[in-house]
């Protein structure tokens, strides 16, 4: 996911009073029989910087939470931070830099690697209730042994799209276990019928992620290995690049200017959720923000695949802690709530995926939303035969993050050719080797 730096969306003053304000209570209901490290507290005035990005509904939830929280813990005070995912990944790295993090972060998989081995990550291998979550699940939060980031969800790569507009136009829908010619296809047929501005595909040339599930489909494995190994098949690459060179040419894609203003999970700068193109790459745990901006309108499908699958299993994000903060063990308070309480599943749903905690997971089912179902739904499509899941080179991120996609974009824009642009990624990733 590679995106511009933007301004953070910050609580307002009065909706952090009403935060930070709330009635005295005890303790925290837990849905396992373990003794929750959440459970009583103390009185010493404790305010926690927290961190996260998201959608609107993501937004909602987690405030609501914090509220929930604050009420049962009337001396824990949040100071919370949010933005869509544009420039999230910038700021957190200034702020860790300058031993200024937040106490609680919303962690990205692909980042993990890169903080803890900086050592910027709190290890939270104790005080948090673990013993309901996979242990897969669990074990990618770990480096070198010690565990540094709570799994929050369980996600899948896949794409959604807008099924209502999909159906009016009457061409052969999206279908799970579809190939990359079939997309490309679906592409071409919706576009013609239609109108001016309007396209269906989004144009992933400098898009890192769905370039990896390309070539992993071709059987050439990720661009970059998990041991930091420059990996990307020249071919393989030219071969996608000059294909979206042409769907660019045919309108398939919206031209570069139009592409380059996408911001992801925006109710309205979002490609999708204003209506410019079709479809787009996501993820299981996004489906609710798209969902909560257009009810019922979209729906989720598997990635295409070539010889093989293109798609995989990864925890939607974590909690993770500051090495930096005063309030570790606080801040491990607040995430074994949020993990392991039924009040805080209630309030978060599925806004950051399907909940970890089996025993949580257990007790939602119930009441899940249509929504939810379709998360879910799409995490069993992708399992059977998923690829193994990288989570980001040690020292690559910025490599993955920004070099990429500047040099897709000077690809899209016309300033390189695509053989020269290749060059420069070979170039580019001596820095990083």
């Amino acid at each position: 996911m590679n995106k511009q730096i933007r301004t953070w969306g910050l609580l307002s003053l009065a909706a952090l009073t009403a935060v930070s304000m709330a009635a005295c209570g005890s303790g925290t209901k837990q849905s396992g029989g373990e003794a929750s490290p959440a459970a009583g507290g103390g009185d010493k005035p404790v305010k926690l910087r927290i961190v996260w990005w998201g959608s609107q509904a993501r937004h909602d939830a987690t405030l609501k939470a914090l509220d929930a929280y604050t009420k049962k813990h009337p001396n824990v005070t949040f100071e919370p931070e949010f933005s869509g995912f544009d420039g999230y990944a910038d700021k957190l790295a200034t702020q860790a830099a300058a031993k200024n993090a937040p106490d609680i972060i919303q962690m990205d998989p692909a980042w993990l690697f890169e903080y803890a081995g900086r050592n910027q990550l709190a290890d939270l291998s104790k005080g948090v209730a673990t013993t309901d979550i996979d242990k897969s699940l669990l074990d990618s939060g770990k480096y070198k042994d010690n565990l540094y980031a709570i799994p929050l969800g369980n996600n899948a790569t896949g794409m959604v799209f807008n099924k209502n507009a999909v159906d009016k136009l009457g061409v052969t829908p999206p279908a799970n276990g579809w190939t990359w010619d079939q997309y490309f296809q679906f592409g071409r047929d919706a576009k013609a019928k239609l109108g001016k501005d309007k396209y269906a595909l989004m144009d992933s040339t400098s898009d890192y992620t769905v370039y990896s599930a390309y070539q992993i489909s071709q059987g050439k494995g990720y661009p970059i290995t998990v041991d930091g190994k420059f990996n990307f098949d020249k071919e393989t690459w030219l071969n996608y690049v000059k294909m979206y060179s042409d769907l660019r040419k045919e309108g398939v894609v919206p031209p570069p200017d139009v592409a380059s203003t996408d911001k992801e999970s925006d109710a309205k700068l979002d490609l999708m959720n204003n209506d410019t193109v079709l479809m787009k790459r996501s993820f299981a745990a996004l489906f609710p923000g798209y969902d909560g901006v257009k009810p019922g309108t979209y729906t989720l499908v598997t990635q295409p695949k070539g010889v093989q699958s293109s798609g995989w299993l990864k925890p939607s994000m974590f909690w993770s802690v500051s090495a930096d903060s005063k309030y570790v063990e606080e801040s491990k308070k607040f995430i074994d709530w949020f993990v392991n309480d039924q009040e805080a599943a209630d309030i978060l749903g599925t806004t950051r995926g399907v909940p970890v905690s089996k025993k949580i997971l257990d007790y939602m089912t119930p009441k899940l939303t249509p929504s939810d179902k379709l998360q879910i739904e799409l995490i069993k499509n992708v399992s059977p035969d998923a690829q193994p899941f990288n989570p980001g080179a040690k020292g690559w991120s910025n490599f993955t993050a920004k070099d990429y996609k500047d040099i897709g974009e000077k690809v899209m824009f016309g300033k390189t050719t695509p053989e020269a642009a290749f060059d420069e990624l070979v170039k580019k990733a001596k820095d990083y080797q």
